[in-house]
């Protein structure tokens, strides 16, 4: 398996060998679901509630005599038939996370990068340098790999202060560290751009199982 390599200038340098065992692993669909499903249960936050008819304000009289009137009966006027009465069986504070196995996480990851791979969606910057953090300098950079415009991925070096900050501006552009990166970065964005050659070979380290 192979992806181009450019200089930060967009000219293709030549190609660059991928690891096969991250690059060029069987593509487990039911294990990206699973592992995508799980990320996004945690990301929920479940705060969402809505009042009873205990905690609603009224009741504690009955709106009308029981018979002669014409009308229902009526017991209280926070019945969940009523306007502005309690709600029947209405969201909860719950707890929506759960734990996915180390393993699981390490393969879906391989999967997803080597669903990339075959692509060609991956593409290595030999070193991508900033001078000036400037989103104008990063958006330069990702016009001239013709990436400007798709949902890309920027994978960078753990502490690269200046590519986060250079590219956090630019629409569907998402910056982060090899350490980080999850399946469903990978899935969600259309390019997977590494930033450095050096982080071909540390990507074995980071899904090693």
């Amino acid at each position: 398996m192979k992806a181009k390599l450019y200089t930060h200038n967009g000219e293709i340098k030549g190609e660059i060998d991928l690891p096969e065992e991250v690059f060029g692993a069987d593509i487990n669909e039911h294990l990206m679901h699973e592992v995508i499903k799980g990320y996004r249960a945690n990301c929920r936050q479940g705060t969402s509630k809505t009042k009873t008819r205990a905690e609603v304000s009224g009741g504690g009289v009955k709106p009308w005599r029981q018979k002669g009137t014409g009308r229902a009966r009526a017991g209280s006027n926070t019945s969940p038939v009523w306007v502005r009465g309690g709600k029947a069986f209405g969201p909860v504070p719950r707890d929506y996370s759960t734990t996915v196995p180390h393993k699981m996480r390490k393969g879906a990851l391989c999967s997803a990068l080597s669903c990339r791979a075959r692509e060609e969606k991956i593409m290595v910057i030999d070193a991508l340098s900033i001078e000036q953090v400037k989103t104008k300098t990063m958006a330069g950079i990702l016009k001239a790999l013709s990436a400007l415009g798709a949902k890309n991925l920027l994978v960078v070096n753990a502490g690269d202060l200046a590519a986060c900050r250079a590219g956090r501006n630019i629409k569907n552009l998402q910056v982060k560290p090899l350490n980080e990166i999850h399946t469903f970065d990978v899935l969600n964005n259309e390019n997977v751009i590494f930033a450095g050659k050096e982080l071909i070979e540390k990507a074995k380290e980071v899904v090693s199982l």
